[in-house]
């Protein structure tokens, strides 16, 4: 039986990687800002099939914006009641490019679909997120071919639209509530664990951060300067408001520590009012909230709304508040987790490991992304990890470690091999 090391090195040398680069460079440059799904569909479809992806199907979770799926069958899946089922999923659309060709004017990183090699770097927009995780997961199932190896267990892949936020009336994950839906109706097998391939820089998460957005509108009466006393100041009573807000939010800090995750708090990121030279009627507040798991959101978000409304002591003061970042929860996303321990975890951590030194950690997700649909409302495991680094994404200097692509491959081909079982 071939042992883990020998995998590793076995898989390492015959990775193509003229195969695997030509992949992600198209994957990038089929550009796929949230709404435009579809262009990069049609590149995964061809793709898939070329890496022996069967019963591939797409599906619109809303008019033109497709998602995609397909596996690969598993030796033992149709005799074998204990055959497992991996799937590996990711989010096809990638945030806007606005500034990015102004902000690289005359260079080699201007065009953002471009995906040029400097230094050892893919760059361009979606390239880490996440285009590489996607791309790794494609490149492992040829890697595998290439190795002889076929696994007892089914492979799945799923690559579903809507996850990023910022462009007008989307970014509420409408496309991994078609495909999870799907799976609960049966049209679609359930998997017994789940790889989200956000970038991670190839460590692996099994928990996340909850959160929700709240948009808080404070209005009192306008009067004129001269006459302050016939007003009613909506910016005093927003800083009274935020005053008790940044209390809230140290109270949260003291409450618990997540090893993996942190503390709860809550960051006020956006203020609007007055403009006039009169007693300010309206101002605005924006902020979010970090939930760890275990918490709730309609509980933490009663909490809070509990915090404003004590804040503001006239009653003629009206306040306003709203959820605008629906996912999992009308309010927002749930936290996640997943024992560390579990033994998917470890093998897939040691997968990395093996594939690059330094890699393979387990920590949590400082962001929120899809897990939540899987392990809450599904109860299958899941876990994020991928190459890339979420700290440059969603900016000018979106980029890939090449090296550390080339590794996930590695170390995705290895993990299926494990976690599905070689067939003799």
């Amino acid at each position: 039986m071939t042992q883990p090391n020998d995998l590793h090195a076995k898989l390492a040398a015959l990775l193509d990687r003229d195969d695997a680069l030509a992949l992600f460079r198209g994957a990038i440059g089929a550009h796929s800002i949230t709404g435009n799904e579809a262009n990069f569909v049609t590149y995964l479809s061809e793709q898939m099939a070329k890496r022996g992806v069967e019963a591939i199907n797409t599906a619109e979770f809303e008019p033109g914006r497709p998602n995609i799926w397909g596996e690969r069958k598993g030796a033992a899946s149709d005799n074998d009641d204990n055959s497992k089922r991996l799937l590996f999923i990711g989010h096809t659309d990638t945030v806007h490019v606005d500034g990015w060709r102004e902000h690289w004017q005359g260079t080699e990183r201007e065009d953002p679909f471009g995906a040029p090699l400097i230094d050892g770097e893919i760059w361009g927009r979606g390239s880490g997120d996440l285009k590489a995780g996607i791309c790794a997961s494609l490149a492992a199932a040829s890697l595998l071919d290439a190795a002889g190896i076929r696994l007892k267990g089914d492979l799945a892949f799923a690559y579903v639209g809507d996850e990023e936020s910022g462009q007008p009336g989307s970014g509420i994950s409408a496309g991994v509530k078609h495909y999870t839906n799907l799976i609960k109706t049966g049209d679609i097998a359930k998997p017994d664990f789940t790889v989200y391939v956000e970038p991670t820089r190839l460590a692996v998460y099994p928990a996340q951060i909850g959160f929700y957005i709240a948009d808080i509108k404070i209005t009192g009466k306008s009067a004129y300067f001269g006459v302050p006393e016939l007003g009613k100041d909506a910016l005093k009573a927003a800083h009274s408001v935020m005053s008790a807000l940044w209390a809230h939010s140290d109270d949260l800090k003291t409450r618990g520590h997540h090893d993996l995750i942190g503390e709860g708090f809550l960051l006020i990121t956006g203020l609007t009012g007055g403009g006039f030279i009169a007693v300010p009627e309206e101002c605005k507040l924006s902020l979010i909230r970090k939930l760890l798991p275990g918490e709730s959101l309609d509980d933490a978000a009663r909490e809070m709304e509990a915090v404003i409304t004590g804040a503001i002591t006239d009653p003629e003061i009206a306040v306003s508040i709203s959820y605008p970042a629906g996912r999992d929860h009308a309010l927002g996303g749930s936290a996640a987790e997943i024992d560390p321990n579990l033994p998917e975890v470890r093998d897939l951590s040691d997968a990395v490991a093996g594939a690059m030194a330094g890699r393979g950690l387990i920590e949590g997700a400082p962001f929120w992304s899809e897990t939540p649909f899987f392990v809450n409302e599904l109860g299958t495991p899941a876990v994020y990890c991928a190459p890339g680094d979420i700290r440059n994404c969603h900016t000018f200097e979106e980029r890939v470690d090449i090296e550390e692509y080339f590794a996930g491959i590695v170390a995705f081909a290895c993990f299926m091999a494990r976690y599905c079982g070689i067939a003799d």
